[in-house]
């Protein structure tokens, strides 16, 4: 078998939260530059390029897609010099929305880099798992390139850059605890002109829309007490975009490191603290019949200084993520409308969203700093 096995992943894994100071954290002051930051950092320990969009046919058929690979150190150095080493595990999932039949498909992958299985190279964009893929070209012009499929579903799109980059934080870093070193390096690239062929089953279509890519590196992300996230992408009819993430506690409230950003149709990106927005779920919520997670259907966005005011609505309920090779790691991501009002006129938009923590062992698990005992 080319792909780890899930009892071989628990055992990489869990041995790798055993401290281990060769690895860097995320520290302020870091200078982003592109396409290298589009590339690798293998001195970091975690790692992932995040994909989704909206698609449509000429027809009006309407699709949702989320393609992400993810990296998860396992040891800065290896001890033995073989192919077969696990340094790191590369994980990724693939999903589509059917959004006329409400019908929700997904797929992961589990390898380690071994012999060219999985990986990713540095200074530019070209990550993969066996042949699913996101390349560029190495001095960063022209389109990036997405593949992935297996014999029920898949794509093959090419996403145009759009706006710059927009770079999420402060001072280069995305704080997400209170020690320093609970942050990542986080950009995103918000509005991405999509093209290319999705196909389900033996059907093809023809599709156009927008891309939106989240790329964040760092060694610790969370600290243990907090359980989850829910994070929203939004592309607004205006021409603005809009982030943000909300950090949950085990106590079910809100953590003061929850922050965004607004990204205006023309001019610099604004970020927003925890302080300028609340992110509220709505009483509807779904019951994974997997899970046993129960997921808000239906949210609410309030930022006073921007008079903005929007609803969020799930398309549709089930867009659960059910990995077959990482057992106790599933999380929501699903499609998204938006409508209220911004500057006290009328808004629509869609997007994504991604809610953690709801199932499962708590988010911290997985990407919390190592502890000496």
């Amino acid at each position: 078998m080319i792909r780890i096995s899930a009892m071989l992943f628990a055992s990489v894994f869990m041995s790798s939260l055993m401290a281990d100071e060769a690895w860097q954290p995320a520290v302020a002051g870091y200078k982003y530059e592109f396409p290298r930051d589009h590339g690798n950092h293998p001195q970091q320990k975690i790692e992932w390029w995040y994909y989704t969009g909206h698609l449509d046919t000429r027809e009006g058929r309407s699709f949702g897609y989320q393609l992400t690979f993810f990296r998860i150190g396992i040891t800065p150095k290896t001890t033995i010099d073989s192919p077969w080493a696990v340094r790191d595990l590369w994980m990724t999932h693939l999903a589509v929305s059917d959004l006329k039949t409400g019908t929700y498909h997904h797929d992961d992958r589990l390898n380690r880099a071994g012999p060219g299985f999985a990986g990713a190279a540095n200074g530019h964009l070209h990550v993969w798992n066996e042949d699913w893929s996101a390349t560029q070209s190495t001095n960063g012009s022209g389109p990036m390139m997405l593949k992935a499929s297996n014999p029920k579903f898949g794509l093959e799109l090419e996403l145009l850059e759009g706006k710059p980059a927009v770079i999420h934080g402060k001072e280069g870093i995305s704080q997400k605890g209170v020690a320093d070193g609970n942050a990542s390096h986080y950009y995103s690239l918000t509005r991405m002109p999509t093209q290319g062929v999705l196909k389900l089953g033996s059907e093809k279509f023809e599709v156009t829309g927008h891309s939106w890519m989240d790329h964040e590196f760092g060694t610790s992300f969370l600290e243990p007490e907090q359980r989850g996230w829910d994070w929203i992408s939004l592309q607004l009819d205006d021409g603005s975009d809009l982030m943000l993430f909300q950090l949950r506690r085990s106590d079910g409230s809100a953590d003061s490191h929850t922050s965004g950003t607004w990204v205006p149709t023309n001019g610099p990106p604004i970020p927003l603290k925890s302080s300028d927005f609340t992110l509220l779920p709505a009483d509807e919520k779904w019951t994974s019949p997997v899970t046993k997670g129960q997921y808000p259907m239906k949210w609410r966005i309030s930022i006073p200084g921007r008079q903005t005011q929007l609803e969020i609505r799930t398309v549709f309920p089930d867009q659960e993520m059910l990995t077959r090779s990482t057992p106790g790691l599933h999380y929501w991501e699903g499609c998204i409308t938006a409508e209220g009002l911004n500057n006290g006129k009328p808004i629509k938009g869609r997007g994504y969203l991604e809610m953690t923590g709801y199932s499962g062992p708590a988010m911290s698990r997985w990407f919390s700093p190592p502890t000496s005992e």
